[in-house]
């Protein structure tokens, strides 16, 4: 056993002889900070500021019963049948799971995993890296241009497959489906995942490119529209024989990563538009109130069509601006990568927590000088 530095992290980690060699080296992905402070003003891991449809709520409860001593199904038939009925897809196109994170993984491996590299952009979900470490995947990452966007031409290479998130996190930039087309066409012997976490927002699902495109796989999650980041529901909607790569790997991994108490709070969120459609537009209203407000204090911020936005400010250390918030008890998530050093990724809040970190980056700038 010893101690082993990560001078990223500043953090000392224990070792063991113990240990796979796969383990010694893994880079582990980070997830945003859950701190426990008094009056936080939480704008770090792109929760959805208002609590889930009450209809989730009450089918939770109804389920509540002695039938939790019996395994959910492993299928999760009816929450699938529901997923395809909203997206209006077959029922056989539709792979769900644990939290979009255990889907991605399953695609990593039953779908990405080949002899040449997988390519996903350079600024994105830091998770991709990770999950090839973990698999043993090739990887090439492809730049963003100069203002932050996916070039779909910077994807005309030999691959192994294609990952992209839609919109890109942490941008918040999105592509159209014109954009998402072309890399399909290109690529017409290389499965492409386009990850859709935040396409909610304002972005165009690729779900209606399944049909003519057998290469694509769309991967979506109920953690961030749905408010329910809490249950873990993921889902992919590809055809039929990519979703039966997925189902292999599941089953040889966890038969049951669903329980039921998750699969009947999906149901419910899923069949609930109109609370989604209601909750939608209040966080883009805010969304856009934050940016315009933002950009008359000097901030440059991406447009965005998720639930969060990417800033900068041309004066001030994004360092120090996320130190000096959280100060003020008000969280905001920053990245000590290349590239992107200089800029702040924030969560949209209620408008109260959009009005104080408003008020708290003011102050800030007003004790400094801005």
């Amino acid at each position: 056993m010893r101690l082993f530095h990560d001078p990223d992290n500043l953090e000392f980690t224990l070792m063991s002889r113990f240990w796979s060699p796969v383990v010694h080296t893994l880079t582990p992905y980070v997830p945003g900070e859950q701190p426990r402070l008094a009056n936080l003003i939480k704008l770090n891991t792109n929760e959805c500021p208002y609590g889930p449809s009450p209809k989730v709520l009450d089918a939770i409860r109804a389920a509540t019963n002695d039938t939790l001593r019996l395994y959910p199904d492993p299928t999760a038939h009816a929450l699938c049948a529901a997923i395809a009925r909203a997206h209006d897809v077959p029922a056989d196109h539709v792979f769900v799971g644990n939290g979009s994170d255990e889907v991605l993984a399953h695609t990593f491996q039953g779908l990405l995993n080949h002899p040449e590299p997988l390519l996903f952009p350079d600024i994105t979900y830091s998770f991709y890296p990770v999950y090839c470490g973990l698999y043993g995947i090739r990887h090439e990452t492809v730049p963003l241009d100069d203002d932050m966007r996916i070039d779909p031409a910077a994807y005309r290479r030999p691959c192994g497959g294609i990952i992209i998130p839609n919109p890109n996190a942490p941008t918040g930039i999105a592509l159209g489906l014109d954009a998402i087309r072309t890399v399909l066409v290109d690529h017409p012997d290389a499965v492409v995942v386009v990850d859709e976490a935040y396409v909610d927002f304002g972005a165009e699902t690729a779900i209606a490119l399944v049909d003519q495109h057998p290469n694509l796989l769309v991967v979506r999650t109920l953690s961030k529209s749905s408010a329910l980041a809490g249950l873990r529901v993921g889902y992919a909607i590809g055809q039929p024989d990519l979703i039966a790569a997925l189902t292999r790997v599941k089953d040889s991994f966890n038969s049951y990563p669903l329980d039921r108490l998750a699969q009947v709070g999906a149901i419910a969120a899923i069949e609930d538009r109109e609370w989604l459609a209601n909750t939608r537009e209040k966080i883009i209203s805010s969304r856009n109130r934050l940016t315009d407000s933002l950009g008359k204090m000097g901030f440059e911020v991406l447009p965005s069509q998720a639930n969060f936005i990417f800033v900068r400010h041309p004066d001030r250390d994004a360092a120090y601006l996320a130190s000096a918030l959280r100060e003020r008890a008000i969280i905001v998530r920053h990245f000590r990568t290349p590239r992107i050093a200089q800029w702040l990724r924030i969560t949209i809040g209620t408008d109260a927590e959009c009005q104080a970190l408003i008020s708290g980056l003011a102050d800030v700038l007003a004790q400094n000088g801005g």
